[in-house]
């Protein structure tokens, strides 16, 4: 499989870098430069991957996520940002903005192209598994579309809160350890702390119901139906 990879960034010249790099890797690139002109072309292309700069004019990398999450093509595209603010806040913003993942400027090719492997290897052991639906608790979690139901209520989730859903519900009253669910639905290959979950439960708590998910303090998580 040619995996296609979407790049947005306001600076032509970060664009003819990224792009010379990833396509000598065999990967198809498309290029954009402004967050709207990304959320235009994610049904067009249906990228695997999105590479997206924070800061840029007509609609910001935060925006643009937020809508190609709400986007069919966009629900299971990982999405990750560049990003020249390595603060704390700026890296839970793009959490909560349904992002995956981040990588620093200055970018340095050969590392952004090992990231870039590892979250697409992510993106294989996730299309492995058995592709079904659960039904627990009146949640019924279908895997292939990436939709959740409580009765009438249809809930699209990004793609971090829906894994994270998944892996609890595949255990009920099983308590989850922290490093246990970073590990499942991020990977060893990304670095991101504990608040990161944190973050991801209470939107869950939000949209589905707080009393599904009960948290074991210094432990982690576990989905009571």
């Amino acid at each position: 499989m040619q995996y296609r990879i979407l790049l947005v960034d306001d600076e032509q010249d970060i664009l003819d870098l990224l792009q010379y790099n990833l396509e000598k890797e065999g990967f198809q690139v498309v290029t954009a430069q402004n967050g709207s002109e990304a959320v235009v072309k994610v049904p067009e292309f249906k990228p695997h991957l999105i590479l997206m700069d924070v800061m840029m004019p007509e609609m910001d990398g935060m925006e643009a996520c937020r809508e190609i999450r709400e986007l069919p093509d966009g629900k299971s595209t990982i999405i990750a940002f560049l990003t020249a603010r390595s603060e704390d806040y700026s890296q839970m913003a793009g959490f909560e903005a349904g992002g995956d993942d981040y990588i620093a400027k200055p970018i340095k090719p050969r590392i952004l192209v090992s990231k870039v492997k590892a979250w697409l290897k992510r993106l294989e052991g996730q299309a492995t598994i058995a592709q079904e639906s659960v039904d627990t608790g009146g949640l019924v979690i279908d895997k292939e579309k990436y939709i959740v139901t409580r009765g009438t209520e249809v809930f699209h989730l990004p793609k971090k809160e829906f894994e994270l859903l998944a892996l609890l519900v595949s255990a009920p009253g099983r308590v989850f350890t922290r490093d246990f669910i970073l590990n499942s639905v991020w990977g060893n290959d990304v670095i991101v702390g504990d608040r990161t979950i944190d973050v991801h439960i209470r939107k869950l708590r939000e949209k589905i119901g707080d009393e599904f998910f009960k948290t074991i303090k210094g432990v982690g998580y576990k989905f009571e139906p």
